[in-house]
């Protein structure tokens, strides 16, 4: 299978996220967990990526993405509103979210506010 994804960054929330993009159609968004970044889902987003528009950001504090200091950077909200975001960014009121380990405690928080 050849995995063809494009590397984007977007700026939201006053942080600068990378995000892994393939695919067309409905916007899925992949949350990965600690420690991890967007490459945990290597595997899935070809797969998703034939039926969806796939996002996958390293959030906020990862990989390519910013690293703001002071731990209140990092408060939960705040991830939420990155999430918001990201689905704002490529041009969407909703998307399906998917979340794994920390990133399902976000896609949680995203989902009952």
């Amino acid at each position: 299978m050849v995995e063809v994804w494009e590397d984007v960054f977007v700026n939201v929330n006053n942080v600068r996220l990378h995000c892994v993009v393939q695919g067309e159609g409905e916007l899925v968004v992949l949350l990965h967990g600690f420690p991890e970044f967007w490459y945990s889902w290597r595997r899935q987003i070809p797969v998703l990526a034939k039926y969806f528009k796939v996002v996958a950001p390293d959030m906020r504090g990862y990989n390519l993405s910013d690293k703001p200091n002071g731990v209140e950077n990092y408060r939960i909200n705040l991830l939420v509103d990155d999430v918001v975001g990201i689905i704002k960014s490529f041009g969407e009121k909703k998307a399906v979210i998917v979340g794994h380990d920390w990133g399902g405690i976000v896609a949680w928080a995203l989902a009952i506010t």
